[in-house]
């Protein structure tokens, strides 16, 4: 197995007279738990997009395992790579006729129907991830974390040798957010399995990944440990938030504050309205 595992070289994408990602270089080692971070508009997205080939490279090239994913088909890709969206669609199917879908790249050119193996390694990823009371029922009729579950144990019935996940714990609860983020984090460690995630939550890419990528304006900003991309300026200039960075008093890991030394100490709201709400604040 190659040591450079994901190898982005000199990728240049993106929409014809908008948003591109010019001469972008990124590599990830076999077993990476790895996050993406920056600003909405800053280009994630669309690297994603370079690698799942959602968007033609116009220069460079991405290899996963010393293979140029640009002359693979659309089966041998998802092989390859599986892919959690952030908005997972819902339909009248339940929940194990969804994880079971994650076999499809796998079904022979002529098999309309899953077998004992297929049938056996969704039933692996429904009870990892705690669905195996909810695989009967439809996704309409279950919650938006389990929703989220029924995705990721779809994507891993793919068998992957790289996962990526936009946004895997957007608008979920403290619950699901660390159910999800530590099932990765165990996966990750157990199976050498590779995870490339868009993340938001800094803090949570700063407790869970040991690689980060933060983005601006189409470019690679800063790339390392969590301790070295996670800085102050580093979230200055990528955000334009001032923030104070304190370490977790379990983990050592950055802990990302919102700084609030430049609140006003007293505002109002619809001042002129009955009724009106008076905040104040008084901070050091």
């Amino acid at each position: 197995m190659r040591d450079d595992f994901l190898e982005i070289k000199n990728v240049t994408c993106g929409y014809p007279g908008g948003f591109m990602l010019n001469s972008l270089n990124l590599t990830l080692q076999k077993g990476a738990f790895a996050g993406i971070i920056g600003r909405n508009g800053s280009g994630k997205s669309t690297l994603f997009k370079s690698i799942t080939g959602d968007i033609k490279l116009t220069g460079g090239s991405v290899k996963l395992d010393g293979i140029s994913l640009s002359g693979l088909t659309l089966k041998e890709r998802a092989r390859r790579i599986a892919t959690v969206p952030q908005f997972v669609e819902t339909g009248p199917i339940t929940v194990r006729e969804h994880v079971l879908m994650g076999r499809v790249p796998w079904l022979s050119r002529f098999s309309y129907s899953y077998n004992k193996t297929d049938n056996e390694i969704a039933e692996k990823y429904i009870n990892l991830t705690g669905l195996n009371k909810l695989s009967d029922n439809p996704l309409t009729g279950i919650s938006g974390g389990e929703l989220q579950l029924s995705a990721i144990a779809s994507a891993l019935t793919q068998e992957p040798s790289l996962l990526l996940l936009d946004e895997p714990t957007a608008h979920l609860d403290i619950h699901y957010q660390a159910m999800i983020m530590d099932m990765l984090y165990s996966l990750n460690r157990a199976e050498k399995l590779t995870v490339l995630m868009i993340i938001h939550d800094l803090n949570l890419a700063g407790e869970y990944c040991d690689y980060l990528v933060m983005m601006k304006d189409g470019k690679i900003c800063a790339d390392g440990t969590p301790e070295e991309v996670l800085s102050s300026r580093n979230i200055m200039d990528a955000f334009g938030a001032d923030v104070l960075i304190t370490p977790h008093p379990v983990t050592g890991r950055p802990v990302i504050l919102r700084n609030p030394g430049n609140r006003p100490e007293q505002q109002t709201i619809n001042d002129s309205m009955p009724g009106s709400v008076q905040l104040s604040y008084h901070g050091n």
